[in-house]
């Protein structure tokens, strides 16, 4: 009976708690309401982010911007000095050589193709080289994150009058609209080359190792892992105002990036997409959800929780499903000769790799209906109780006003 009592205030906290990413979905405040305003409660500005000079490129774009160039202009730089120096330079150098590749083209180009490959259909195989691939994305979500807050939705967010104290919340959850429905349809777009088109299962196994990869299935599966790492750094290091949840969305992080690498690593790509596809679309509804309700806007936040709701079921768990019975059943499918472990063949899959697969899916599989039943729970709630004021907004405003249009023309008056 405690242990029943303990679960649901866990419940009951995570709901309510405004900072946590799941929460938020009850109806707020309405535009033009009768809701008193706060103008004589004290003003609180939000600092700035102290961050190290080394670190300026995660939370300044202009610096970010920066760091991007450098490679940008050091690869054109080579392309237009080394003919020039071929001229001069006898070809008995064994130091350069006018057909020596440009250095710099690995930080945003893909590399490691596979010499056997034609012009008509390239693959790439993974290399030491994508990690600098990795390192140049990082800062380049950096970018992207950083300047969608700071140039558009935060002037959305101030255009709508959303409370100064949720600028940053509101910023992430627009950048992580942006995010996951561009690499949502993505997936699918890579999905539709690949032959596991719409969940062919089967087609993970078959065939097996699939090291050569189509280089839009590369790229792709790179700037996923880049995300991740980006969002891990932010949270690690500060950079952002903490959540409530903060460890568990450093847990979070530390297992997604885990289970990109290590599918990245024994070539296991093309289950990978199809996890990735299933989690990003119900992720753009969740994030878009959330947004609305930021923006008061109630029959289209409603409209965005219906469809997550259908989309969450879907992707989430009925796709999942048959994801886990592929690993369970399909696992056999794979070629004799693959099942063994040697890394100079690129093949990894002997026995208990198949446990290795599943078990982490499992486990995310949980999750999964844990934040089911979550969101469950939240929006049978926000049915029951959708009249009522919310009253969360005035508590947050005891602790720390913001400086909202209103409360400073009522100051200046």
């Amino acid at each position: 009976m405690a242990r029943k009592k303990s679960s649901t205030a866990a419940l009951t906290i995570v709901e309510e708690d405004q900072p946590h990413h799941l929460a938020g979905f009850l109806p707020q405040t309405p535009v033009g309401s009768l809701t008193p305003l706060r103008g004589n409660s004290p003003i609180t500005r939000h600092a700035p982010r102290n961050v190290s000079l080394y670190l300026g490129w995660a939370v300044k774009p202009e610096a970010s911007l920066k760091v991007l160039l450098v490679p940008l202009i050091l690869y054109l730089n080579w392309e237009l000095v080394s003919p020039l120096l071929a001229r001069f330079i006898p070809k008995s150098n064994s130091y350069f050589s006018p057909d020596l590749p440009n250095p710099f083209a690995q930080f945003f180009l893909l590399s490691h193709r596979v010499p056997s490959s034609s012009d008509s259909d390239p693959r790439y195989q993974k290399g030491w080289s994508d990690l600098l691939f990795i390192a140049y994305y990082v800062v380049f979500w950096s970018l992207i994150r950083e300047s969608l807050g700071k140039y558009v939705f935060k002037p959305l967010a101030r255009s709508f009058n959303i409370r100064r104290k949720k600028f940053d919340r509101f910023a992430e959850q627009g950048y992580a609209v942006v995010y996951f429905a561009v690499m949502g349809a993505w997936g699918f777009r890579i999905m539709g080359q690949l032959p596991t088109w719409w969940y062919h299962t089967e087609a993970f196994w078959i065939d097996y190792p699939h090291w050569d990869m189509k280089p839009e299935l590369k790229r792709y599966y790179l700037m996923q892992m880049a995300y991740w790492i980006q969002q891990q750094l932010v949270l690690v290091l500060g950079l952002e105002k903490p959540r409530k949840d903060y460890y568990e969305l450093v847990a979070h992080h530390f297992v997604t990036i885990w289970l990109v690498g290590w599918s990245y690593l024994i070539n296991l790509t093309l289950i990978g997409n199809a996890v990735y596809m299933s989690m990003d679309i119900p992720d753009t509804w969740l994030a878009l959800a959330l947004g609305l309700n930021y923006l008061r806007a109630e029959r289209a936040k409603i409209v965005a929780f219906a469809v997550l709701l259908v989309a969450w079921t879907y992707f989430r768990h009925i796709l999942n499903f048959y994801i886990l019975y592929s690993v369970w059943f399909e696992y056999d499918l794979i070629p004799e000769s693959s099942r063994v472990w040697i890394w100079a063949n690129g093949t990894y899959l002997n026995w208990w790799m198949k446990y290795q697969v599943f078990i982490p899916l499992l486990l995310l599989q949980f999750l999964n209906i844990f934040w089911y039943f979550l969101i469950w729970r939240i929006a049978i709630r926000g049915l029951r109780t959708r009249n009522v004021q919310d009253e969360r907004s005035d508590n947050e405003d005891d602790d720390k006003d913001e400086d909202t249009p209103h409360s400073r023309s009522k100051k200046d008056d």
